[in-house]
């Protein structure tokens, strides 16, 4: 998981992994056989499945798993201070598990194969860590599982991290950069008054010195898909090396930018590196959820 704010990766850590897998089993009575005479043959049992909350190609994401993790998403936002509308709290989860299965079916695609054993070897792992079989029964119940649908999400949540870290791992740590300087302002007034200046001829290091003396207007290397302000971004890598922008408005104030270098393959800071994979894994499963078939229960 990463920290970047442009995007809210998938949770994928083991507690809240656990709720987001479609259960395959069957719930229902069986049907009472119809008498037709002495030798007749009981009417097999007709199983009444689970509502689906959605299906993702074909796979079911059932109704009760749904609201399972509704619930625990709605308590950590409780927990944390924050209140969420049910509209906004049942699109975000819906989305996420969405999400994790989609990594799941791609980690399947790729040949990565989680046997029995390996599973197994986790379930036991995790049973020590809680205290011992009982302890994680009662997990699971209180969860709202039991043993068959524990193990299938545990499986589904190994499969999702195991695509999430191929996907991430196979980001470059280098990219086309720019090493940028900015002017801050927050009166358009004061913004124009400073682009005349520069426009005719003052140094714009000297003025981004004299309104930010502290940082003298270092925004350093960044890439493309880095900053929280696209209108930046944008501006920076049209301009060529040693060319000022014009003013530029944004939620900050008002802003004027210069380029003071440029390199294709200049190495990513950490920070940058995580938002790269961040933006690589968010723009994985927006593809891959562009192309689904996904059918949400009505």
């Amino acid at each position: 998981m990463f920290s970047h704010p442009r995007f809210v990766l998938i949770q994928l850590s083991l507690l809240l992994a656990l709720g987001l897998v479609a259960c395959g089993s069957l719930f229902g009575s069986r049907a009472t056989p119809t008498p037709t005479g002495p030798t007749a043959t009981p009417i097999p049992p007709t199983a009444t499945p689970e509502p689906s909350a959605a299906t993702v190609n074909g796979e079911r994401l059932t109704a009760s798993e749904f609201q399972s993790q509704l619930t625990e998403y709605k308590s950590a936002q409780t927990a944390l201070g924050k209140t969420v509308t049910d509209l906004d709290a049942t699109k975000t989860v819906l989305e996420d598990l969405i999400a994790q299965m989609l990594l799941a079916q791609g980690a399947k695609s790729a040949g990565f194969d989680l046997t029995d054993s390996a599973l197994q070897s986790r379930l036991d792992t995790l049973s020590a860590q809680l205290g011992g079989a009982d302890k994680l029964a009662a997990w699971e119940s209180s969860h709202g599982y039991n043993d068959l649908t524990f193990r299938i999400a545990l499986k589904r949540s190994a499969e999702a991290a195991w695509m999430r870290d191929k996907i991430i791992t196979a980001v470059p740590k280098t990219a086309d950069q720019v090493h940028v300087q900015q002017i801050l302002l927050y009166n358009a007034n004061d913004a124009q008054t400073v682009l005349n200046q520069l426009q005719n001829g003052v140094d714009f290091g000297s003025l981004a010195t004299q309104y930010d003396p502290t940082t003298n207007g270092e925004l350093g290397w960044f890439p493309k898909g880095y900053l929280l302000e696209p209108k930046i971004e944008d501006a920076a890598f049209s301009l060529q090396v040693g060319q000022i922008s014009g003013v530029i408005q944004t939620e900050t104030g008002y802003q004027i930018i210069k380029v003071l270098e440029r390199d294709a393959q200049h190495p990513l800071s950490s920070d940058a590196y995580l938002a790269m994979q961040d933006l690589a894994l968010k723009d994985w499963i927006s593809q891959q959820r562009a192309k689904a078939a996904v059918v949400l229960a009505p």
